[in-house]
């Protein structure tokens, strides 16, 4: 499997694994405060969202400075590729939203 591939594949589960997990937790906290687990899953799942995103491609600023530097060079390729691992993983987080969406529908 060539690494771009690895690399997105494992970009899509991290992002899934930050909202889905910090979701679940959350909702087991909200338990034990007395607060209606569903409601706070919810919010949680969309706050994570853009934080998940942040986290499968590295943290930084570093994916968009490669963006930058290799699109004014004129190089194309890294730039698809930095660019796919961020569609890659705003997937995982979308996924991992959705589920909890899909698993909370009806309980609030």
């Amino acid at each position: 499997m060539s690494p771009l591939v690895s690399k997105a594949i494992i970009d899509f589960f991290i992002a899934f694994g930050v909202v889905f997990g910090g979701s679940m937790l959350a909702g087991i906290g909200s338990v034990f405060v007395l607060m209606p687990p569903a409601a706070i899953m919810l919010k949680t799942a969309s706050q994570l969202k853009i934080w998940a995103l942040v986290a499968a491609v590295g943290g930084s600023i570093d994916p968009i400075r490669v963006i930058e530097s290799n699109f004014l060079e004129g190089h194309l390729s890294p730039v698809a590729q930095q660019i796919a691992l961020i569609i890659c993983s705003f997937l995982g987080a979308h996924m991992g939203t959705e589920l909890i969406r899909w698993m909370c529908r009806g309980a609030v």
